[in-house]
């Protein structure tokens, strides 16, 4: 389970670009805390307590305390350049509230798949898995192992044993999360086209 991370807030008086701009100016990010029916919490976080949080590497698989009100982190606004927190939206919740998350995927046993050992490649499609949880009981990540696979195997959500408790947010379909493809061998084809292209730089 993920540990439980706490960030100090205080109250944003004013609203708006302006006072957003100001704040950011003075080292804090805006936020807001909605949800559970009570009306929206406007805040300011300091930056370097946030940035730490977010490098954790779970901020969004965590739950949050944040003011004294518990948490889940639900979106962050990030500078296109600088890359810096602009604000973050945080949804109140439960002790053991019933919360959807996305959990990052982390594959193990690489060694023990001979289709890895013959030169396939673990084709990933989803690096993290939706999934409807007890807000007590969210994981830090769900693993799965390629022990025993082959080329040509895939690993499909009915395939992944998920934490207690826990079920898929997508229940309709058994959608595949990775497939060990053929290893990419050049045939002669491509290489007399990857000569003809050097020709015509030249």
């Amino acid at each position: 389970m993920s540990d439980t991370l706490t960030l100090a807030a205080e109250t944003r008086d004013q609203v708006g670009k302006g006072a957003s701009r100001s704040l950011r100016r003075e080292g804090r990010v805006p936020a807001v805390i909605y949800g559970r029916n009570q009306a929206p919490a406007s805040i300011h976080l300091e930056e370097k307590a946030l940035v730490k949080a977010l490098m954790t590497g779970h901020f969004f698989t965590s739950v949050i305390m944040v003011d004294g009100q518990r948490t889940l982190a639900k979106d962050v606004a990030f500078h296109p350049v600088s890359d810096r927190p602009l604000h973050v939206d945080f949804l109140r919740i439960g002790e053991h509230e019933t919360v959807t998350v996305a959990v990052p995927v982390v594959f193990t046993d690489e060694e023990e798949s001979r289709g890895i050992k013959q030169g396939g490649v673990l084709n990933i499609t989803r690096h993290e898995i939706e999934i409807v949880v007890d807000a007590a009981d969210i994981p830090a990540e769900i693993t799965i192992s390629l022990k025993g696979l082959e080329v040509g195997d895939s690993i499909h959500i009915s395939d992944v044993k998920l934490p207690k408790g826990a079920t898929p947010a997508i229940d309709d379909r058994d959608f595949a999360i990775a497939t060990i493809v053929p290893p990419t061998v050049p045939t002669a084809a491509d290489d007399a086209d990857t000569a003809a292209e050097g020709s015509e730089e030249a």
